[in-house]
């Protein structure tokens, strides 16, 4: 596996794995659990992963995404 994103946002996380989903790319979420050994403050990334022939794919699949706008809800 490799990893596409690395973020804190988990609004773009959730968005990023939305558009994934929809272009039926598999991917998996690393480190959500890590929110127990941070004291669940999300100071620490989540790793969006997809496999490795999925990457470049991946990356254009996000490149032509509309990102949610600045204080969507």
């Amino acid at each position: 596996m490799k990893e596409l994103l690395r973020t804190n946002n988990f609004v773009y996380l959730s968005f990023a794995q939305a558009v994934l989903k929809e272009a039926g790319v598999e991917h998996l979420v690393f480190d959500v659990h890590m929110s127990v050994m941070e004291g669940s403050l999300g100071v620490l990334p989540r790793r969006l992963m997809v496999a490795d022939d999925d990457l470049d794919r991946a990356k254009q699949i996000l490149t032509e995404a509309e990102p949610p706008e600045p204080g969507w809800t």
